[in-house]
């Protein structure tokens, strides 16, 4: 009898091993344009948490990146967009766990949703079909301490000064300094969520597309000391 019992639990082991080995395996597979179009913004969202959650772990996917390019040579179909910082301590690819042919990465400092930005998600949503946008900001984020601190740097001074509307937001009482840990975690999360309200707000394209369940539109904080995306909007 025990060994029956035993012989049962290992068949149920080695299908559940199978069962994840083959997810495992589909999530290698490149985005097809049927792919795509049969995601919805709410499965797109959680592939991108889980993805970030298998980072987190340690566990994340090891797929072939060359069959991948192969795959992709002739078509993409993207699920999702992120909008990120240049910080390199924040590669969206990684954070999420995602692979070529995944996701449209659009990556400027501060996160900031300029003019050229919104065109560019225009092209990505609207044309190409993805079906969710991140704006991801980060802690210790500099671009973030610039603007907090009203540094000036050739070009960009102007990036910059996108950014300082999110602290005037907070009627901040006193003198604001990169110094205070805390002021530039607020200022970095409202920086945030204002991109992510500029991508409708400024473009009517992706508003359409919001109002029409076509598209979702979230932004998230990533931590650069753990790896851990934190979800908002």
């Amino acid at each position: 009898m025990l060994n029956r019992r035993q012989t049962l639990q290992g068949l149920v082991a080695a299908t559940g091993l199978a069962a994840t080995a083959a997810s495992a395996k589909d999530r290698c597979i490149a985005f097809t344009p049927e792919a795509q179009q049969a995601k919805t913004p709410a499965e797109a969202l959680k592939r991108l948490q889980e993805g970030n959650a298998r980072f987190v772990a340690g566990e994340a996917l090891h797929c072939d990146l060359l069959e991948q390019v192969r795959s992709t040579a002739q078509q993409q179909a993207p699920f999702a967009a992120v909008l990120g910082c240049i910080d390199s301590r924040v590669p969206p690819e990684l954070v999420f766990d995602q692979n070529i042919g995944d996701m449209f990465v659009a990556r400027i400092a501060g996160n900031i949703a300029s003019t050229d930005i919104i065109g560019s998600l225009e092209f990505a949503t609207a044309l190409a079909g993805a079906k969710l946008i991140v704006v991801l900001g980060h802690s210790e984020c500099g671009a973030v301490k610039g603007a907090i601190d009203n540094a000036r740097l050739g070009s960009l001074t102007g990036v910059l000064q996108q950014i300082r509307p999110a602290l005037k937001a907070l009627d901040y009482k006193g003198v604001p300094s990169s110094k205070d840990k805390a002021l530039v975690q607020r200022v970095a999360e409202r920086n945030a969520k204002d991109a992510a309200a500029h991508l409708t707000g400024r473009s009517p394209t992706m508003a359409g597309l919001v109002r029409e369940g076509k598209l979702r539109i979230v932004y998230a904080m990533h931590d650069v000391a753990t790896g851990k995306v934190s979800w908002f909007g």
